[in-house]
């Protein structure tokens, strides 16, 4: 039993193309080696989803380990290292679910001095009491494995990765830069918003771009505009205040082309906004004969909060039954926070993937931009005159990519809400 424990999940490490390339190789190899100055009595776990086998395609079976231990040689060095020191525990996440597959796996990960341990839930014990560690995925429906264990039992969430992450970090270098890889930095929920983002902001023909630019951005007074024109035609307002004004007029030749765009915009507008009326009572009525057919059932994102409720009750239903549990640890969904109740903790380890959180445009009807953020992060369970300690660290990481100058303007003082704050100690 060891003495103080570190908890980390959601490493990825692996897959085609771009996704085998870490971000973070510099800081985790730090991390590793400040624990190769602890003892025995410490332990790592890592719990679940280290690696990316669901990403990879170019290899089959064990040699999927092989081909990512290549890629990232630098770390599983320090693993190795690391683990002659203190006890290195790693558990099965769904993208690494062929980790519980083959018993070849706990061999190879031997060789870096990693002890496999398979099972859905890990418990550990500190000052009488225990924590319960598992990845989270075997209450996802989407994820979780019908029959544990075999390989062939495979989720949805598998042939969904396989096809499109896989492939997207494939075709990213057809792109104008290979912004596609990033695909699994973004919430599923937020991937067609993204993919919009992403074309206008990167693929969409520079002319055509700048072209539009104008039109998006003064789509709101536009509609201004075509409620004058409506109010004009009932005799109640003049349009004409909005378009021709001293305002205008002061802008010379600018404002001529003000006047000019803003009139052209109101024609197109009011175009769209006639075609788009049955393209949508079109789109309702397709919907409605795929809803009958059960091919295209109803779905509503969730609020973070609400989709963190079935882990939040796993928690408190392990609590339940388990009086001596005081700490309750998954990761799977990549936020991190810690709620406590009752004197217990229910902790998410997130991720040390590169997250891609929304940001809205400051001016107009643009595309949102897709800000690159990191939350790296570990905690540490300890006991400290009779109490239990948990401890939670970040490790401060600047994106390397940068939001291209019209990005920049458009979201001027803006960045990504902030996450939930986490305390640095609480004490049970």
């Amino acid at each position: 039993m060891a003495s103080e424990y570190y908890f980390v999940s959601d490493l990825h490490f692996g897959g085609d193309g771009q996704l085998q390339v870490c971000d973070y190789t510099e800081e985790f190899v730090d991390f590793l080696k400040n624990l190769s100055q602890k003892d025995k009595e410490t332990e790592l776990v890592i719990a679940g989803d280290t690696f990316g086998f669901w990403e990879l395609t170019t290899v089959e079976g064990t040699e999927q380990l092989d081909e990512i231990i290549k890629h990232h040689r630098q770390i599983f060095e320090q693993l190795k290292l690391t683990g002659e020191k203190i006890r290195v525990t790693m558990m099965v996440g769904n993208h690494d679910y062929d980790l519980a597959c083959d018993p070849v796996y706990k061999i190879k990960l031997a060789e870096y001095n990693i002890e496999l341990d398979t099972a859905l839930a890990v418990v550990r014990e500190i000052a009488g009491r225990k924590i319960w560690i598992e990845h989270g995925q075997q209450i996802d429906p989407f994820n979780s494995a019908p029959d544990y264990g075999n390989p062939f039992a495979l989720p949805p969430g598998f042939f969904i990765t396989k096809s499109f992450v896989s492939g997207a970090s494939k075709f990213s270098v057809f792109g104008a830069s290979d912004w596609l890889k990033d695909i699994r930095s973004v919430d599923v929920r937020s991937i067609p918003d993204w993919l919009i983002s992403n074309y206008f902001y990167n693929e969409m023909n520079i002319f055509l771009r700048w072209l539009l630019l104008p039109f998006l951005l003064l789509l709101t007074v536009t509609g201004f505009a075509l409620a004058g024109q409506l109010l004009q035609l009932l005799g109640i307002f003049d349009v004409n205040i909005l378009l021709d004004n001293p305002l205008t007029r002061s802008l010379g030749l600018f404002g001529d082309i003000l006047r000019w765009i803003l009139t052209a915009s109101m024609f197109v507008w009011f175009f769209v906004l006639m075609i788009s009326i049955p393209l949508y009572l079109i789109y309702r009525d397709i919907r409605s004969s795929l809803y009958r057919f059960q091919v295209f059932p109803p779905y509503k994102s969730a609020p973070t909060n609400e989709a963190n409720n079935i882990y939040l009750n796993r928690a408190r239903s392990v609590f339940d039954e388990n009086p001596e549990v005081c700490a309750f640890i998954f990761g799977h969904t990549h936020e991190a926070f810690l709620v406590e109740e009752n004197n217990r903790v229910i902790i998410n380890t997130g991720t040390w993937l590169k997250i891609l959180r929304r940001v809205s445009v400051r001016f107009g009807m643009l595309p949102a931009v897709y800000f690159p953020t990191f939350r790296l992060n570990y905690f540490k369970i300890y006991s400290e005159n009779e109490r239990i300690i948990v401890e939670y660290v970040e490790i401060p990481k600047e994106p390397a990519e940068k939001l291209t100058i019209l990005q920049r303007v458009l979201i001027l003082g803006r960045r990504p809400k902030i996450e939930k704050s986490i305390p640095a100690k609480t004490v049970l």
